[in-house]
């Protein structure tokens, strides 16, 4: 297994503190702040740590409420609002310092049968028409700002392969739109509760940046403020992330300091297996 991914399962699987009350860590990779991604993850896993096996989840919403400290633990606190015969409901804080720094409500169902019917998916190069690992770098780090060099640079337990680079390299208003081909890079096993954690984990990199484009900007420009406010995630049918997904992006507005940005997972076969939506901050700075 890919040492980051053995990084990524280990931060995942939390620590039980007492009934309903969970700590998780965060990798030691330098950042200033705990990747959204990470949080969401955790507060779902310890979520998911309350509700039968037989009920996997089928959404979340929640909340950034402040940035999150990579040098101190999350202590995640689970309130069980309900369980019915057909749906579970939870409600997570998590804390640090004293205060909550992210709220997540998640919606667990036991599996049944019903209506069946899905957008298709886009039709784009596959993964293995388009640059990957050093080839994908070096055309990257060829022509792209630092930021961005570092950037792709970093180790990370999520293998990228997005149908167009040109974003990276131009400061032209582009459409608000991007297709992401994304995979984890080792097995993590077919528990369907690991799968849907790490694909949360993964569905928060990338949304952001494509609000900007309409705007000829990037999250990694110094003159934007840019955090995620919010996230939302419905998971409609079983997934693999070891395989490949395309994370299929349009941003349909920004305005008031925000920018909002939907995105659809499919996998190879064209089976939609996950819905997102986010807003963020994208705040010119001063």
């Amino acid at each position: 297994m890919n040492d980051s991914v053995a990084s990524l399962i280990r931060t995942l699987d939390l620590e039980r503190i007492e009934e309903n009350l969970y700590r998780g860590n965060s990798p030691d990779v330098g950042w200033q702040r705990i990747f959204g991604g990470q949080v969401i993850a955790q507060a779902l896993v310890a979520a998911q740590r309350t509700v039968p096996e037989d009920r996997p989840v089928h959404s979340l919403h929640g909340y950034f409420v402040r940035p999150g400290d990579p040098r101190v633990p999350v202590i995640y606190e689970v309130r069980r609002i309900r369980d019915g015969g057909s749906f579970t409901t939870r409600i997570v804080v998590a804390i640090q310092h004293g205060a909550a720094i992210f709220t997540l409500s998640a919606s667990f169902q036991r599996e049944e049968e019903g209506l069946d019917h899905q957008v298709e998916m886009p039709g784009v190069p596959g993964p293995d028409e388009l640059p990957s690992g050093e080839a994908l770098t070096r055309e990257i780090l060829a022509r792209a700002p630092e930021a961005i060099r570092r950037y792709w640079t970093r180790p990370r337990p999520i293998e990228f392969r997005p149908v167009s680079t040109e974003h990276y390299f131009t400061q032209e208003k582009l459409p608000p739109r991007q297709h992401i081909w994304v995979r984890v890079l080792g097995e993590i096993g077919d528990e369907p509760a690991l799968n849907a954690a790490v694909l949360a984990y993964l569905s928060d990199m990338t949304l952001l940046d494509t609000s900007l484009f309409a705007h000829g900007l990037s999250v990694f420009d110094a003159g934007i403020q840019a955090a995620s406010l919010d996230h939302a995630m419905w998971f409609h049918r079983p997934v693999r992330v070891t395989d490949w997904l395309l994370y299929a992006q349009d941003s349909p507005s920004s305005s008031g300091g925000r920018g909002l940005t939907r995105g659809s997972l499919f996998t190879r076969a064209g089976v939609l297996v996950a819905s997102v939506a986010q807003e963020g901050l994208i705040r010119p700075r001063r």
